[in-house]
């Protein structure tokens, strides 16, 4: 399996979950649309975005959720997702999509995203901090997402607060976010994913 992936973004978190599971995936970053041996990457995901995560059949993930549940389906024992058909693996789907639409899509794109106009950015900027409340009151007391085990959604949230934190929201301003936060960021798998990506940002400021 390849992974396609640009450093820091979305794709970290399942960069995550494939170093978590010790799956055999080759993690390859895109770069202006283009793969790491030249290649055009819109000839593998139609809409360019990451992740997008090539099967040995050939067929392409293309969203967050669906490539995180099936890489952590290719190791159940390593507790990514929750067995299939039991109530928490619906919480999880439900914490995926939350964290795909609610927060990514409508808030850090819309910030981020250079073709958004400036009304729309600057609104999606006030919403910051009310979705940080919002996770906050999510996540309550617990120190994972979902059950009391490190999963998938785990991988997502931590990349999402990464993204607040590089836009100066001062999560010592939600406790339980930040505690959150840095004790994942100690995380081995969370470590080494980042250190690579940041490695590969620094090779291209170079």
């Amino acid at each position: 399996m390849e992974l396609f992936a640009s450093p820091m973004a979305c794709s970290l978190a399942s960069h995550i979950a494939v170093i978590e599971a010790g799956l055999p995936v080759k993690v390859r970053f895109i770069d202006n649309k283009k793969t790491d041996d030249g290649g055009d990457y819109y000839k593998i995901s139609a809409n360019g975005y990451v992740p997008a995560l090539r099967l040995d059949d050939g067929l392409v993930l293309n969203e967050g959720p669906s490539v995180l549940q099936y890489l952590a389906d290719r190791k159940p024992e390593a507790g990514l997702a929750p067995a299939w058909g039991t109530r928490e693996r619906y919480e999880l789907i439900d914490a995926l999509n939350y964290l795909s639409t609610e927060v990514h899509k409508r808030v850090f794109y819309n910030i981020f995203a250079a073709t958004v106009p400036a009304e729309a950015r600057e609104a999606a900027k006030a919403q910051l901090a009310p979705t940080l409340d919002a996770i906050a009151k999510r996540l309550g007391g617990r120190q994972t997402l979902v059950g009391e085990t490190f999963t998938v959604a785990d991988a997502y949230l931590v990349t999402l607060l990464n993204w607040s934190v590089f836009l100066k929201a001062d999560l010592a301003n939600w406790p339980t976010l930040q505690a959150y936060h840095q004790r994942h960021l100690k995380r081995p798998s969370v470590a080494q994913a980042m250190g690579v990506e940041m490695a590969e940002r620094k090779r291209r400021a170079a």
